[in-house]
């Protein structure tokens, strides 16, 4: 029994063919929208690069990328097939193309599927890439003049200037390492060589952060140095005073952003998806309304259009049993009841051993 069986006339196949080819050129500006998202998030992802370990968080905008691209080309392909099949002669030519080309279609929709929930799952591993980042970057902020590293003291001081954030977690997070260039140290200065003597990898650490960390709307002026000593500044207590630099750490501030561009993007991408699987609803409808049109031989006639010819559990079946038995064709099947087509065939004359030889007549 058919799925969702729906009776055209001519003038309903008509219609819906031209609305789809319609639908077809709108699915075409949505592939360039889904290229447009993914070529987004990449150059986003692309400026922020240096603060990222490598990883597989490009494989979304690859993927929104090349869906985007198969999309206006299938889509396009589309509205030339729905276009002609408003002439059940020019139908003809693609009859054996139309279930191919709704096959791929679908495949394609679910890719498009899979991409929108690539959106909403990428946040782990953008996570851990900027964490491994943000480490390293803040890691090598004091080399200054080692090629290779001298662009991460500005490439981090713009990104806590920008995201207002301070560190990879938070501020601590430039206590625990040598964020000062040796280059800017007094080595004849006692507390300097005390500090490099009191730490056991002989680095210089201080309880203090870069300027960049610093809040400009705070009406106090920023202190940045000797963060934990009270008695260092007036009228300051850090444990109970609110701090004038930025509190959240560059990882979270970042992550969040990404996470809204991430979450925009998905929406936008499940309602192409919902878009594009209404078109291939349709593109079936008119595939079996035209096909049975053509069978029943009367052009301007009624003809019914189904989803699926069989039911759902039906069909599972017959695809399942597809799949079961490919690679199956030149195989000798040896399930129970099925012979070999070859056995007990009676043997021909030249397999007998019993056989009345004539004598040749000698010579007179």
């Amino acid at each position: 029994m058919a799925v969702l069986k729906v009776k055209f006339t001519k003038t309903k196949r008509d219609k819906l063919a031209q609305i789809l080819w319609i639908l077809n050129w709108v699915s075409v500006v949505s592939g360039i929208i889904l290229f447009s998202l993914g070529l987004f998030l990449k150059i986003e992802i692309k400026k922020r690069n240096e603060v990222m370990a490598k990883g597989d968080i490009n494989s979304v905008p690859n993927m929104l990328i090349s869906v985007g691209v198969i999309a206006c080309i299938i889509n396009f392909l589309g509205g030339k097939i729905c276009y002609d099949c408003s002439d059940a002669n020019k139908f003809s030519r693609w009859k054996l193309v139309m279930l191919p080309y709704i096959v791929c279609t679908f495949c394609f929709t679910f890719c498009i599927l899979v991409g929108a929930l690539m959106c909403y799952t990428m946040r782990n591993e953008l996570e851990e890439s900027l964490y491994l980042g943000l480490r390293d970057a803040i890691k090598f902020y004091k080399d200054t003049d080692i090629p290779g590293r001298c662009f991460l003291k500005k490439t981090v001081d713009l990104l806590q200037i920008g995201f207002r954030c301070c560190g990879n977690n938070g501020f601590r997070d430039w206590f625990e390492i040598q964020w000062v260039s040796p280059r800017y140290l007094n080595m004849a200065s006692k507390e300097v060589l005390d500090r490099l003597k009191s730490n056991v990898d002989g680095k210089f650490l201080v309880d203090g952060v870069p300027f960049s960390c610093c809040n400009p709307s705070s009406p106090r002026p920023c202190i940045q140095y000797q963060l934990t000593n009270n008695s260092a500044h007036y009228n300051y207590d850090f444990l109970t005073e609110e701090l004038n630099i930025w509190m959240k750490g560059c990882r979270e501030a970042l992550l969040d952003y990404y996470t809204g561009i991430m979450r925009s993007i998905g929406i936008a991408a499940l309602f192409i998806w919902l878009f594009e699987l209404s078109v291939l609803i349709g593109v079936r409808y008119l595939q079996t309304a035209m096909k049975n049109v053509l069978l029943l031989g009367d052009l301007e006639g009624e003809s019914d259009g189904w989803l699926l010819e069989n039911s759902f559990v039906e069909t599972a079946k017959y695809n399942i049993n597809i799949i079961k038995n490919l690679g199956k064709a030149n195989q000798i099947s040896t399930v129970s009841g099925m012979n070999d087509p070859n056995i007990n065939v009676q043997n021909s004359d030249c397999d007998k051993t019993n056989i009345t030889t004539k004598s040749i007549p000698a010579a007179r």
